[in-house]
């Protein structure tokens, strides 16, 4: 560990260091891949398996139990230590993708998802965290290129990978293909990741642990069935609330007493940290909900083929790559940071209201630079929020910092993409009733996004109506994400430019330190 902090802070990477980056970016791929891959292929799984009325649990399922087990993978990592909790999160990911490629039932597949997403709850938490092991954050911002690369291949590539995979070797092959990547993953991490074993004394927080899955079980329900499953209204959306918020307030009291709590308090006491989470959350509300409705709008109003949807989003994803690469450069080089989240904040604005006058009659050219704008601004967000998250923290809560801001970052998105359906849904049925009547009430009363099969047996009549709908919905939806977006603004304004550790020419002190993050005193 010594031998890897030192080269880091001279800037030169040992080839260990090198193999494990690997490593861990293969494991990044799988957590970020696998829905991608899985979403193409669940047509012809319902074809074979049945269960048209659970479909929705296959995603709901794995959500929810990757959200859940989030913040404890990152405890069981500062506890015990990162490499076992990382390999442990890998074969119970590699176990979970072999169970479900075996499923005979959509009952199976949905528990099997379940456990395929418990492991991917610790995928990410690894990755992020084993990189602040290992990596200064002086020096991290060299790697943000590499994340950000991952991510939009996974975004681009799933839909292509899934497609045709579940074509030429069948859907059940859209889980194997994890096996043999996660098996490289596995192997190099094995046998090249060497850091400190850990063992605490205080045993696992089983209270605390119980009370945070209750609550983010409930609040994932209530963001994925209200609206949709369920009136927001409704008896069962308000007992969930209820249970959410009660478990969630039970949480906090109880980490204030807890001997090791799961999601210790002190953390939130660092401005920086706090803000870092704010923004995470947000960044997620808008990043997904502008991933789920431009290839709708795309597809609906533009008449874009949904079987390349992946690569609808390129503006917006390469631009993403690009702006997070200068960020991370600039942020090596010069060890400054708070320029990106507020270039982000201003950036991800104005790209949300640019997409919000996009109508009928935007051209592909157009709709693609305001993509791209709401890219750069993403880019400037995605990788900048961990690496000042991890640097607000000591080292010991290196992991739960490290999970904390992903779980806020997947609530975020799961707020986004509900509250901004919910918009969009209302919008579209308003709209369809206004333009087609009770033809258009009909057409939309179950669902207020077609698939292109739906679309064209329309009648032109109809189908024109849906066009402009679809073009006032997304409207609304990208309106109110351009106002959510001003939250971080705001909060970028106050964060506080604490020096990044491990600079290229530390003093023989600060060298000493290089393993320690620096803890900012608010």
């Amino acid at each position: 560990m010594a031998d890897t902090v030192e080269s880091t802070t001279e800037g030169k990477q040992p080839r260990s260091v090198r193999v494990v980056l690997l490593a861990l970016m293969i494991a990044m791929m799988l957590a970020m891949l696998d829905n991608m891959i899985v979403g193409t292929a669940m047509p012809t799984i319902v074809g074979e398996l049945g269960g048209l009325e659970h479909l929705s649990w296959v995603v709901t399922g794995y959500t929810l139990a990757t959200a859940a087990s989030t913040p404890i993978w990152g405890k069981l990592g500062d506890m015990y230590g990162r490499k076992g909790a990382f390999l442990s999160s890998i074969v119970i990911f590699l176990i979970g993708s072999a169970l479900s490629g075996m499923a005979q039932d959509m009952g199976q597949l949905i528990g099997f998802r379940a456990v395929q997403g418990l492991g991917a709850g610790g995928l990410m938490v690894g990755v992020m965290a084993i990189i602040g092991d290992l990596i200064p954050p002086r020096e991290r911002g060299k790697y943000q290129g590499m994340m950000a690369g991952v991510m939009a291949l996974a975004m681009i590539g799933g839909p292509l990978v899934g497609g045709t995979i579940t074509d030429n070797w069948g859907w059940r092959w859209a889980f194997y293909i994890n096996l043999p990547l996660g098996a490289v993953a596995l192997a190099l991490v094995t046998a090249v990741l060497h850091l400190p074993r850990k063992r605490s004394k205080a045993g696992i927080d089983y209270l605390g642990v119980v009370l945070l899955t209750v609550g983010i079980t409930s609040i994932v329900l209530v963001t994925t069935w209200g609206g949709t499953e369920y009136a927001w209204t409704s008896a069962r959306i308000m007992e969930l609330i209820g249970i959410g918020v009660a478990a969630l307030v039970g949480f906090v009291f109880w980490q204030t007493r807890a001997a090791e709590p799961v999601l210790p308090l002190h953390i939130f006491r660092s401005r920086n940290f706090t803000l870092m989470s704010v923004i995470g959350f947000i960044t997620g509300f808008v990043m997904f909900g502008a991933t789920l409705f431009l290839p709708l709008y795309q597809q609906a109003v533009q008449g874009a083929s949904a079987t390349n949807s992946g690569l609808l989003l390129l503006p917006m994803l390469g631009a993403m790559l690009v702006t997070s690469m200068v960020a991370g450069r600039v942020t090596t080089n010069s060890g400054r940071y708070k320029i990106f989240p507020i270039a982000g904040g201003v950036l991800m604005i104005v790209g949300m209201y640019l997409l919000s006058l996009m109508d009928t009659g935007t051209t592909r050219l157009t709709s693609g630079i305001y993509m791209a704008v709401v890219g750069a601004g993403m880019g400037c967000l995605m990788q900048i929020t961990m690496l000042v998250a991890q640097n607000s923290v000591e080292m010991k809560d290196m992991g739960v910092a490290s999970s904390s801001t992903t779980l806020f970052r997947t609530l975020g998105s799961s707020f986004g993409v509900a509250i901004m359906g919910a918009l969009f849904n209302h919008r579209v049925q308003d709209v369809m009733a206004e333009r087609a009547g009770a033809l258009g009430k009909n057409i939309t009363e179950k669902s207020a996004q077609l698939d292109a099969k739906s679309l064209q047996k329309l009648p032109a009549v109809a189908r024109e109506a849906y066009q402009h709908a679809v073009s006032s919905g997304t409207h609304a939806a990208f309106l109110l994400g351009a106002g959510i977006a001003l939250v971080v603004l705001i909060a970028a304004l106050f964060v506080k430019e604490v020096p990044l550790k491990g600079g290229p020419k530390p003093s023989a002190e600060g060298a000493d330190a290089a393993p320690q993050a620096v803890v900012e005193a608010v």
